[in-house]
């Protein structure tokens, strides 16, 4: 089976290549999505999922099930109009996908990626990423970044970016980089800071922030605004709520009313949910501890890490009651 579908190949000057997928905060996804909608660039390529992805459920919409769709991958470009006046302006190819793949599979899945984007001429590749760190949701969000090289390093150190010193940037946004640099390509990650407290909900000011990185690396201008105004009211809904969950200590003057109560709850669960790559991981951990009990700690390991073990501890705990009194 082909593992890339070409509609058409561009020609571009010097261009980067910025990947994404779907990670804490949806940082990197929310941040290249915008990138495309605000470039308008042109969609050229996508990867044939069947290699890399499996469905794992179907989607229920007002009751009625909706046909099982494998993940997509494609391919953008944008043409600098700035590339044809001004020396040392770049092109961008840029990757987005809606799910990350079986990390099994990853190192195929980033050949595909590479062979790609090197015989379009890439030469660098820039990634997003969250950064979860203990500050609160009305703070700034600061931009951490780590580089494949030291000339790479030394040049977003003068942009004021703070170095990622050590640690591990997980699934494909940090592993396709590693990937990438084994092949010579050079490259960094972007890491967008976001509150620990927030790691589930999107957060729109982290994907600003990385965007203003990049723009101020490739020397571009990139209006964030909306994105600033989404976060504005994010923000406004998470402090109603810090602020309801504080009622009756001092200096608090009347509770909130039943109904504004139910409008905060209501407006933060649509807020908040797990990413796409992530549940698919815990739905298959799950698949995996039925069948193998010893892959239940792993499991819980999971679901501590993105603190979800309560929305699905009568199902974890139904695993054991399962197993009891079946032979090893």
């Amino acid at each position: 089976m082909e593992m890339l579908k070409i509609s058409k190949k561009p020609r571009l000057k010097k261009p980067y290549l910025i990947t994404a997928w779907p990670g804490m905060g949806e940082v990197a996804f929310k941040a290249a999505s915008y990138l495309i909608e605000e470039l308008k660039a042109q969609e050229f390529a996508e990867i044939s999922p069947e290699s890399f992805f499996y469905l794992t459920g179907s989607l229920v919409q007002a009751g009625i099930l909706e046909t099982p769709l494998l993940p997509q991958g494609k391919f953008y470009f944008w043409k600098n109009p700035s590339s044809k006046k001004q020396k040392g302006k770049n092109d961008l190819v840029i990757f987005l996908s809606n799910a990350q793949p079986d990390l099994s599979r990853a190192d195929n899945y980033a050949k595909v990626i590479i062979d790609l984007a090197k015989s379009l001429g890439v030469e660098a590749v820039a990634s997003f990423a969250s950064m979860p760190q203990a500050t609160d949701h009305t703070q700034e969000s600061r931009v951490w970044f780590a580089a494949t090289d030291n000339k790479t390093k030394d040049s977003l150190n003068k942009q004021g970016f703070l170095p990622l010193q050590e640690g591990q940037i997980s699934g494909m946004n940090g592993l396709f980089l590693g990937m990438a640099k084994k092949t010579g390509l050079k490259g960094f990650c972007l890491l967008g800071e976001i509150p620990l407290y927030t790691i589930q909900i999107e957060n729109p000011k982290a994907s600003a922030a990385v965007l203003t990185g990049i723009g101020k690396v490739l020397g571009m201008q990139i209006n964030v605004q909306p994105l600033k105004d989404e976060a504005k009211a994010m923000e406004s809904e998470i402090s109603k709520l810090l602020d309801y969950l504080k009622l009756g200590s001092s200096g608090q003057s009347s509770p909130i009313g039943d109904e504004e109560v139910e409008l905060i709850k209501k407006t933060l669960s649509q807020l908040t949910k797990l990413p796409v790559s992530v549940k698919e991981k815990i739905d298959r951990l799950f698949e995996e501890s039925r069948r193998d009990i010893s892959k239940a700690g792993e499991l819980k390991v999971e679901l501590d890490k993105w603190n979800v073990y309560k929305e699905y501890e009568d199902k974890f705990l139904d695993l054991f009651r399962k197993n009891t009194g079946k032979g090893n």
